[in-house]
């Protein structure tokens, strides 16, 4: 296993996992988002990142994060957005590995902490988390705009 950062030659098999992670959230984000996230991505003056995990050189999950400012630390913090491993490869450490590596990046960074979201039934990816993160009492409220 291979955890490294993503490069622009790696559209296509970041496109499968994209996708693959939209629908296992039931969701569908347009092409124009999915390119401008991209670029994003691979961009240093955005405060976005991605790391891979490959296996035989085949690209076998990802994880997208991103820094921001907090009112409660000096350090920023990371975010982590997005963690999707194929089908083929769920519990085989990908995930684990993969949000180790952020946390290495974000320590790099000068980051305060690390945190994300997930589906309160989402048991499978909430074992793993339950040994390296701790769970926090907080709800999430949303309101979307335009």
């Amino acid at each position: 296993m291979e955890i490294r950062a993503l490069r622009a030659e790696d559209f296509s098999p970041w496109m499968a996992l994209w996708q693959g992670y939209q629908h296992f959230y039931h969701t569908d984000i347009d092409d124009a988002t999915s390119g401008e996230t991209f670029r994003r991505l691979l961009s240093r003056a955005e405060p976005m990142h991605c790391l891979v995990a490959e296996h035989d050189g085949r690209m076998m999950g990802l994880a997208h994060f991103l820094t921001h400012r907090s009112t409660w630390t000096r350090g920023d913090y990371c975010y982590l957005q997005d963690l999707f491993v194929s089908d083929t490869a769920r519990g085989q450490g990908y995930g684990k590995a993969l949000i180790l590596a952020v946390y290495q990046q974000a320590e790099k960074l000068g980051c305060s902490r690390v945190y994300w979201l997930t589906q309160e039934s989402n048991a499978s990816a909430r074992a793993l988390y339950d040994t390296i993160a701790s769970k926090t009492e907080f709800i999430q409220y949303r309101h979307l705009l335009g």
